[in-house]
């Protein structure tokens, strides 16, 4: 199984190398971010690559979706306890698809630590972690996208950039923590260039072209998950050329699940 998650920065406007992306990297499972469409503005040229589609969209802001090829049952949009801003957002989405519970998920930004979106922030992935415990028990979970939290100091360019900023600050990654601690593991992703598996490129100042990134899109599994993996990378390819996301996909590449005892 081959399953990716790619915060896109709009589905329409990033529509042909979407398209182009699904029919070259042919992943099994996409958890999509930043859709900024209505639940049926989802592109339907989609579907016609063979995958059926989830989406949960707030029109021109947020929206989650899942794409699958191998099957999407049991949708939920949003999770029990989801706090809102101040009405609950677009921001998860989850289905099961060969066997594994995959949950799309758009963390809020935060803005600054000052704001009031910020605690929403903290509040959105508390409640998140509340309310995986019971999944957690059903199988095997992913849980990917962009968290808009790095992890650690090495995943932005210069720390000394963001000391002051949201993405970096102790309470933020004490939350991303808190998930850890569930039994879920930050899969690791190779660069495909240089030494940093950066995700995020701001589009001023030439960032990217310096590889001034920032590694704030994750993928979360339980071990049953984690056991199967072959490779992970960041397919910064896709960050190139004209009007790109200014977020690259990670790839996941697992192996056939063992038997059943």
């Amino acid at each position: 199984m081959r399953f990716a998650t790619w915060n896109v920065n709009s589905v329409k406007a990033r529509l042909p190398r979407l398209l182009d992306w699904l029919e070259n990297t042919a992943p099994d499972v996409v958890c999509i971010q930043e859709t900024k469409v209505a639940d049926d503005g989802f592109p339907s040229e989609v579907e016609r690559l063979g995958y059926e589609v989830a989406a949960y969209g707030q029109g021109r802001w947020n929206g989650v979706a899942l794409l699958s090829r191998i099957g999407l049952d049991d949708v939920r949009r949003g999770f029990d306890g989801e706090p809102g801003y101040p009405d609950p957002e677009a921001r998860a989405i989850s289905a099961r698809c060969g066997g594994i519970r995959f949950m799309s998920v758009y963390v809020p930004n935060g803005r600054t630590p000052e704001d009031p979106h910020y605690d929403y922030k903290l509040r959105w992935l508390a409640a998140l972690r509340d309310a995986l415990v019971p999944g957690l028990a059903e199988g095997p979970v992913v849980v990917a996208g962009d968290y808009n939290v790095a992890p650690t100091d090495a995943d932005v360019w210069d720390i000394a950039v963001f000391a002051a900023s949201t993405h970096v600050t102790p309470p933020e990654r004490a939350a991303l923590a808190a998930l850890r601690d569930l039994g879920l593991t930050d899969v690791p992703a190779r660069p495909l260039k240089g030494d940093h598996p950066f995700t995020y490129w701001d589009y001023r100042a030439g960032m990217f072209h310096q590889n001034k990134g920032m590694r704030i899109d994750l993928v979360y599994a339980t071990a049953d998950v984690t056991a199967r993996v072959s490779d992970a990378y960041v397919d910064r390819e896709a960050r190139k050329g004209k009007g790109p996301s200014d977020h690259a996909p990670i790839v996941v590449d697992l192996n056939d699940a063992p038997p059943s005892p």
